[in-house]
C-alpha cells in the first residue's frame, strides 16, 4: 500500500507530505484547488512523461517521492531481483527528479533505473483509475483481461503461450525451409561446384594459423642456416677464409722471425689463434648440421596451401578457415536437403501440425473456462451495477470463436441494454458517460483483488451522481477498501463520509503567489468540510446535523 508521498516544487506545490492509511482515503477540495496536480505529480512516479515547466522554482529541482509497503509481495519481489532492482522486504522507495534543464531522473530505492523499469514496478503498486480510464471498458483488449481474470486463466495462459510460440517457431521453419529449397533448386549447379572446391581444399579450422606458424618457422630455420654457412665459409672455407689468410700471416712472420725478440712470441700466439678459429669453425658446423631445415618443396607447398584457402575466403567474403569450413557443411547440408526435400518438408508440415495441435487443445481449455467465467461475470456485473442507478441494466458478454492467435480463439465482446426495450449493443454506443463510469466502477471493484494491486486511486469516479447512488457507490468503495487501500478524489459528500482519513486539498495566497496545501482533518474538521459540501456553508446547522447522521452511517 501507499504509506506516504512527498512533492517539492511542482507547479503549485512547495512542499507537502501526505501520510496515507489502510483502508479507504478521501480527498476533497474546491475545483481548482490543485488535486490533479497531486494526481499529476504520482503520475510522474509510474513513469509518466516529465515536463520542466512544471517546476515552480527555476533554481532548484522538483522532487516526487512515495513510500510503499511491499510486505508479502511476491510478485514485485520476483520481478526486482530479475531486473537487479535493489530489494528491501518491507518498503520500497519511488523516486522521481526533475531538474530546472528538464533532465528528469528515476529512481528505486535510491538506485537509478529506467523509466520502463518504473513503469512496470509502478503497475504492480498502484492503479490510478481517471475518468479518460473509463474507455478501457470498450476495448476487446481489456474486456478479454477481465474476463480471465475471473476465469482464473493466469498459468493456463502462461502456458499457452508457450505452446504458441512453439507454433510460431515451427512456421517460421517450413516457410524458410521451403523458400531455401526453392532458392537452391534454382543454384543447385552451382552449389554443387562451390562445394567440390570446399571438398578438394577440405579446409579445417585453425588449420591457416597452423600453416603461417609454421612457413614462419621454416623462413626462420632458413635464414639462420644461411648465416651459419656465411659464418663457418668466412672462417675456413676457401683461400680468403680468416684461416686461410692466417696460414699466409703465419708464413710470412716465419720469414722475418729474426726480426722479432723472444718475448714477442710471435709464431706461438698466431699458432693459438689458429687452433681457436679452428674450434669456431668446428662449432658453427655442428650448429649447421643440427639446425632442421625445410627443403624449398616443402615452403613451396606451405605457400600454395596458405594461398588456397585465403583464396577461397576471399570468394566466400570470410574472414577465418573455421568461417569456411562452416560454409562447407552448409553447403553440404543444403544439398542434402535439396535432394530430400520431399521428407524434409513433410517432417516441418508434420511439427507444425503438432505443434498447432498442442497450441488449439491449450486455446479450447482456455476458451472452456472463458465460456463459464463470461456468464458468471455478466450476472454479477449486473448485480453489482444495477443498484448505482441502473435498475434495467442487462449484460450479455460473448465469448465467439476466432483463429488462433496470441490469445486464444477468443473474441470477447461486453454488450449492455439500459432500458427495457433496448437490445444489448457494445458499450461505446450505449452508455452515457456517467453510467460508463458507475459500470467501470463495478468491475474494478469486482476485479480488483484478481489482480492484486495493494491500491487503487479513484479520481471523481462518481462524477455525474447523486442522492441514492453516490451513498452507494460509496459503500462500493468502502467495501473494496477491506480487501485493498483505496485512495478516492471526490465532489460528494456520500462518498466522503465512507472514508477512514478525509484529507482536504486547498489553495492559499501570499503577496506574490498562490500555494497548494493539504491537510488531514480531525473528526471535527470532516463535518464542516461535509456540511460545505452539502450546502456550501460549514456551519450551517442542519447541513452539519446531515454531515454527522453521514460519518456514523454503516
Amino acid at each position: 500500500m501507499l504509506e506516504s508521498l512527498h512533492i517539492s516544487n511542482y507547479a503549485l506545490i512547495d512542499s507537502i507530505d501526505i501520510e496515507f492509511n489502510k483502508g479507504l482515503n478521501i480527498i476533497t477540495g474546491e475545483t481548482g484547488a490543485g488535486k490533479s496536480i497531486i494526481l499529476g505529480a504520482l503520475g510522474l512516479l509510474l513513469g509518466g512523461r516529465a515536463d520542466s515547466r512544471t517546476i515552480a522554482r527555476s533554481d532548484s529541482k522538483s522532487v516526487i517521492e512515495a513510500k510503499f509497503n511491499v510486505a508479502c509481495n511476491t510478485t514485485l519481489s520476483t520481478y526486482c531481483r530479475e531486473n537487479d532492482i535493489e530489494w528491501d522486504e518491507e518498503q520500497m522507495i519511488l523516486r522521481r527528479e526533475l531538474s530546472p534543464s528538464g533532465r528528469s531522473r528515476a529512481f528505486i530505492n535510491d538506485s537509478p533505473v529506467t523509466l520502463t523499469a518504473m513503469q512496470q514496478v509502478g503497475r504492480m503498486l498502484i492503479d490510478i483509475h481517471s475518468q479518460h480510464q473509463n474507455q478501457l471498458l470498450s476495448e476487446p483488449q481489456f474486456q478479454l483481461r477481465i474476463i480471465d481474470a475471473i476465469a482464473g486463466n493466469g498459468e493456463r495462459l502462461e502456458t499457452y503461450a508457450g505452446l504458441y510460440a512453439d507454433l510460431k517457431s515451427a512456421m517460421r521453419r517450413f516457410k524458410s525451409t521451403k523458400s531455401a529449397l526453392v532458392r537452391d533448386r534454382d543454384n543447385a549447379e552451382f552449389m554443387e561446384f562451390q562445394l567440390q572446391q570446399l571438398d578438394e581444399l577440405d579446409p579445417k579450422a585453425g588449420e591457416l594459423q597452423e600453416l603461417e606458424t609454421e612457413l614462419e618457422t621454416m623462413s626462420s630455420q632458413t635464414e639462420l642456416r644461411a648465416y651459419l654457412t656465411e659464418a663457418s665459409e668466412t672462417i675456413s672455407e676457401g683461400h680468403t677464409s680468416i684461416l686461410s689468410q692466417l696460414r699466409k700471416l703465419q708464413d710470412t712472420c716465419a720469414e722475418i722471425e729474426n726480426l722479432f725478440s723472444d718475448d714477442d712470441r710471435i709464431n706461438e700466439r698466431l699458432e693459438a689463434v689458429g687452433i681457436e678459429l679452428n674450434d669456431i669453425a668446428e662449432t658453427i658446423t655442428d650448429l649447421n648440421s643440427e639446425t632442421a631445415t625445410a627443403s624449398q618443396e616443402d615452403i613451396d607447398f606451405v605457400e600454395k596451401r596458405i594461398d588456397r584457402i585465403r583464396t577461397l575466403m576471399r570468394k566466400h567474403s570470410v574472414d577465418s578457415d573455421a568461417e569456411l569450413a562452416a560454409i562447407r557443411e552448409n553447403l553440404r547440408s543444403r544439398l542434402d536437403a535439396l535432394a530430400d526435400s520431399k521428407n524434409v518438408l513433410t517432417e516441418l508440415e508434420h511439427e507444425v501440425r503438432s505443434a498447432h495441435k498442442r497450441a488449439l487443445e491449450a486455446a479450447r481449455e482456455i476458451s472452456t473456462h472463458r465460456q463459464q467465467a463470461a456468464e458468471k461475470f455478466a450476472a454479477t456485473l449486473t448485480e453489482t451495477a444495477m443498484p448505482l442507478g441502473m435498475k434495467n441494466l442487462r449484460c450479455v458478454i460473448d465469448v465467439a470463436k476466432s483463429d488462433l492467435g496470441p490469445d486464444g480463439i477468443d473474441n470477447v465482446e461486453f454488450r449492455f441494454a439500459f432500458n427495457k426495450s433496448q437490445e444489448p449493443i457494445p458499450i461505446s454506443g450505449a452508455a452515457s458517460g456517467g453510467e460508463i463510469s458507475r459500470l467501470m466502477l463495478s468491475v474494478k471493484s469486482i476485479v480488483a483483488s484478481l489482480f492484486e494491486l495493494p491500491t487503487i486511486i479513484f479520481d471523481e469516479v462518481d462524477t455525474g451522481v447523486s442522492g441514492d447512488v453516490a451513498s452507494r457507490m460509496g459503500r462500493m468503495m468502502s467495501q473494496m477498501s477491506d480487501n485493498m487501500q483505496v485512495i478516492t478524489i471526490t465532489h460528494l459528500p456520500q462518498v466522503a463520509s465512507r472514508g477512514s482519513s478525509h484529507f482536504k486539498v486547498y489553495k492559499e495566497d501570499d503577496e506574490t503567489s498562490t500555494h497548494t496545501n493539504i491537510i488531514r482533518l480531525t473528526p471535527e474538521q470532516r463535518i464542516g468540510e461535509l456540511a460545505l459540501m452539502l450546502s456550501g456553508d460549514p456551519n450551517n446547522a442542519a447541513a452539519r446535523a446531515t454531515a454527522t447522521t453521514l460519518l456514523t452511517q454503516k
